[in-house]
């Protein structure tokens, strides 16, 4: 079962439209030593960033375009990772400024670049960017660990929860492109008798959503294995309550709800979200996995927020340097797609446009016992899946896994990145 979790994702990234570049891991026999950084930016580059952020809240706008051309003209998305770092985050202090200025909509808030490797931009929405967005997604699940280790933790907890069960239904919230679903399809067809399989995934893209099972039911197929795929769609505005009244539960099915980097969205309404989880609860899951950022981008105060996610950024900067060669040109599609669009959004977005709303496993872990939860303990199993996920492939001395209350942290150095829990 550990060589079908280690390998077999493999399988499905190739099917995966649009498609990723091939060999991401060939790379990896130029991989740099690891850097001795702390997950921080030079201090001084550092602490321009935060002045440029508290001039902006005193709206002391003429002192913070000056510092922002000073930040311009020191950063670069080709040089180190404190130059990539600072560029990005100039950027999305460049846009917060604007909003003081004269008739910057909404939707500025949110462009990203038209081509990684230009510096020509385009408004966030149209289908040429939303393909980018989605090739991102994929080449950031290949070349960094974050997404794979979340998601395979999340895998092992439902495997060993859906012990002896014969009729399985897994509701995915937001499945993207199901890269998750592959290896433990593939466990669960090892099993004898091998159980049935439902999964119910969510997005708001009917076409992927549509394409996601096609691709996961030619898998099933391969593997004799008794599957159905059901998608359904949840608008970005929708009521998150909508989601529990529309899954038909089987007589016959046990419940597994997947929460992996999902529920953060729900967190501008915490009365609903409390709302939301009571309702899962109610459904009866067998286990409930939750993964989420180890980071308080939430805080209603805009320089406690950036600071926030200043080091966090800088960890995750830091990473992909010391395990990416230097022209990686996979590593600056996430660094200026994904990472640059979530930067922008917590730097430059406020009240009802803001979309990042991370917050630490401790308030998580508070909320869901608030809702009648209790912590599962993840395995020894998982945790020796998850390093020999990094030892395969993201070598590096940096990455660091701990445990607390049951959950596994994945971190870079001595910051803490990514929590994944199991919940009953």
């Amino acid at each position: 079962m550990l060589g079908s979790f280690a390998g077999s994702s493999s399988h499905e990234e190739e099917e995966e439209e649009p498609s990723v570049p091939p060999n991401v891991y060939l790379h990896q026999q130029q991989i740099t030593p690891p850097r001795t950084s702390l997950g921080s930016p030079p201090i001084h580059m550092r602490q321009l960033l935060i002045s440029c952020a508290e001039l902006i809240s005193r709206s002391d706008l003429s002192a913070a375009h000056r510092l922002i051309a000073i930040l311009s003209s020191n950063s670069t998305p080709y040089g180190d990772s404190t130059e990539r770092l600072v560029h990005q985050f100039t950027k999305a202090l460049s846009l917060r400024l604007n909003r003081y200025g004269a008739a910057t909509t909404s939707a500025a808030l949110f462009m990203i670049p038209n081509n990684p490797t230009a510096g020509s931009t385009s408004n966030f929405g149209s289908s040429d960017d939303h393909a980018l967005i989605q090739s991102s997604y994929l080449s950031l699940n290949q070349i960094t660990p974050f997404i794979r280790f979340c998601q395979l933790t999340a895998n092992q907890a439902i495997l060993e929860a859906m012990e002896g069960q014969q009729a399985i239904h897994i509701l995915d919230l937001d499945i993207m492109h199901g890269v998750q679903w592959p290896p433990l399809m593939q466990a669960m067809a090892e099993r004898y008798p091998p159980p049935t399989l439902r999964i119910t995934g969510t997005g708001d893209d009917l076409d992927i959503l549509r394409r996601t099972g096609d691709r996961l039911a030619k898998f099933a197929h391969s593997l004799g294995l008794r599957f159905q795929f059901h998608p359904l769609i949840i608008l970005p505005n929708e009521d998150p309550i909508s989601i529990t009244s529309s899954i038909l539960l089987l007589p016959d099915e046990t419940l597994a709800v997947n929460c992996v980097h999902y529920l953060h969205r729900l967190l501008k309404n915490r009365d609903r979200l409390h709302l939301f989880l009571h309702r899962l609860k109610a459904m009866g899951p067998r286990v409930v996995t939750v993964a989420e950022r180890e980071a308080n981008h939430n805080h209603p105060i805009f320089q406690q927020r950036f600071v926030e996610a200043l080091d966090h950024y800088a960890a995750v900067f830091d990473s992909l340097e010391a395990t990416l060669p230097p022209n990686s040109r996979e590593r600056l599609a996430v660094e200026q797609i994904w990472f640059g669009r979530e930067i922008k959004d917590i730097v430059a977005a406020e009240g009802e446009n803001r979309r990042e709303r991370h917050e630490r496993f401790r308030s998580w872990e508070v909320m869901l016992r608030s809702s009648a939860f209790s912590n599962v303990q993840l395995s020894p199993f998982a945790l020796s899946q998850a390093k020999l996920l990094l030892r395969l492939h993201y070598p590096s001395e940096g990455y660091q896994l701990h445990i607390l209350n049951g959950a596994f942290f994945l971190g870079w150095q001595n910051q803490p990145l990514f929590s994944v829990s199991a919940w009953h």
